[in-house]
């Protein structure tokens, strides 16, 4: 692969304009944008939402969450916007993340009904939250395997997760958020697995009871349309503009997630994405091209895996002190992880949580950041990429703790059912190299041959016409030449 030219900035350049930036950032008006001339950052579409989103997002963990008493977080997003970041991140599991948000977005006007509200800038980004509640109305069943929790005290199922986020950025943080308030997306926070899959879609895929109990997802669809198809939403507000979720643990239950939309609801997915992916069952080869070939916007994260290619032992953060402040180490730089996952087939932009910035510009991990997220999505050689895999492995070869499922070989085609002559099958997963087609032998003999793309649904499965009665081998083979079989009877 050719490497395509990267964002032109001479080192020069780079440290006149980070300096300015760090300048303006701490000489900005409460209530006004910079306007301080820098280079225009790197967009790419964002699917097919109709948005050109930054390649570098600002995630609202770190020092957005786990605030050393050092680090003023409102500082960080603000320079985050001095920058022309346009993709914001928080989550109602991350502590005050979301209060953070709201101090800096006083400072830039952007709370509306306001004097000064600044509305076209609020439309210049975009906002997203997150909700790790599956279901849509209080009052569930407990169900094994499915997990709710919310930072709210009060809060009882998605809906009313959005209702907080919506008064901790916008409102008083006690449950009024003005008229006109709104998140770009809301995310079904860290999916586990199917059973969590199953819940989410209740009301969808089997008939929607208002008195009874349904998934978030309907319910997010109701905030989302301004409808009250649920009873949850009688003012028949619109507060979301697009639904999504997010995941690290489990490739197969995110397939899942993605080929059970057969409503026009998802539209994003948040997804883990960096150099050691490969070391469990990885996400480059199958999940992402799914929700890719969908037109799903699609933001990478755990870019250095939560500090654990760092300083930190691979286990989730707690505490400040899990919060890495340097910028990438002799050892492992930042940039090439970075370029690795902006690289990745499918990804639009990347989240990165900031441990500071600085008035040394080659300290600060956001201008450092920013200016390693100026590259193409074929900015990278495939060989530049196995280097940075192996490197990344050979550092820290057990950073990727998030990814529940350990690295398999590749997999027979799934579900496979030989019916009145008729072979279907759900895809295979894949191993390092990405699936490339599926062969149909009986004795030896190969009686056809079905090209491999990303399923889009469940219900439109690999499919072959049969015409002799007999078992067949189904296999799949990648574009390595490995191979795996099944027999259909």
């Amino acid at each position: 692969m050719t490497k395509s030219k990267k964002y032109p900035v001479t080192r020069r350049d780079f440290i006149k304009v980070s300096a300015a930036t760090t300048a303006a950032v701490s000489a900005m008006s409460f209530g006004a944008c910079n306007t301080e001339k820098l280079p225009e950052p790197m967009t790419r579409p964002f699917g097919k939402l109709g948005f050109n989103v930054t390649t570098l997002g600002l995630g609202g963990q770190a020092s957005i969450q786990w605030t050393p008493d050092d680090v003023e977080p409102e500082k960080i997003i603000l320079k985050a916007f001095d920058l022309g970041v346009n993709y914001f991140d928080t989550s109602n599991l991350y502590a005050d993340s979301q209060l953070n948000y709201n101090k800096a977005f006083k400072h830039l006007n952007l709370i509306p009904g306001e004097n000064g509200y600044n509305e076209a800038l609020r439309k210049s980004i975009w906002l997203t939250s997150k909700t790790a509640m599956r279901w849509g109305k209080p009052g569930w069943p407990e169900r094994e395997n499915v997990s709710n929790w919310s930072n709210g005290e009060s809060v009882q199922c998605a809906v009313d997760d959005v209702k907080r986020s919506l008064t901790q950025l916008f409102g008083d943080g006690e449950g009024y958020y003005p008229e006109g308030a709104y998140l770009d997306m809301v995310l079904c926070h860290t999916l586990h697995n199917t059973d969590e899959v199953d819940v989410l879609y209740e009301g969808l895929e089997t008939p929607l009871d208002p008195d009874g109990n349904f998934g978030a997802l309907v319910a997010l669809r109701d905030l989302r349309d301004g409808t009250n198809l649920t009873g949850m939403n009688p003012k028949n507000e619109k507060l979301i503009k697009h639904i999504g979720f997010s995941g690290h643990a489990n490739p197969p239950a995110m397939m899942d997630m993605i080929q059970r939309d057969e409503y026009g609801i998802l539209d994003g997915m948040l997804i883990a994405i960096n150099a050691n992916d490969k070391t469990k069952m990885n996400m480059q080869n199958n999940v992402i091209p799914i929700a890719e070939a969908k037109g799903m916007g699609i933001i990478g994260m755990k870019v250095f895996a939560d500090a654990a290619l760092y300083h930190k032992e691979p286990r989730w953060s707690q505490t400040p002190a899990d919060v890495f402040r340097k910028v990438g180490t002799d050892e492992l730089p930042s940039k090439p992880l970075i370029e690795y996952s902006l690289t990745t087939p499918g990804v639009h932009t990347l989240i990165i949580g900031i441990g500071q910035i600085d008035d040394d510009p080659m300290k600060c991990q956001l201008i450092q950041n920013f200016y390693a997220a100026q590259i193409a999505p074929d900015g990278m050689s495939a060989a530049e990429r196995k280097r940075i895999e192996g490197q990344a492995k050979s550092v820290k070869p057990e950073s990727n703790y998030f990814q529940a499922i350990e690295k398999e070989k590749l997999s027979a085609p799934r579900d496979a059912k030989l019916v009145d002559g008729k072979l279907t099958w759900n895809t295979a997963l894949a191993d390092d190299e990405p699936i490339s087609h599926y062969e149909i032998i009986r004795d030896g003999e190969l009686l056809g041959k079905v090209e491999h793309k990303p399923q889009l649904l469940k219900s439109k499965p690999f499919s072959i016409t049969i015409d002799e009665p007999g078992d067949v081998t189904l296999v799949a083979v990648d574009k390595a030449g490995n191979r795996a079989e099944t027999v259909v009877a």
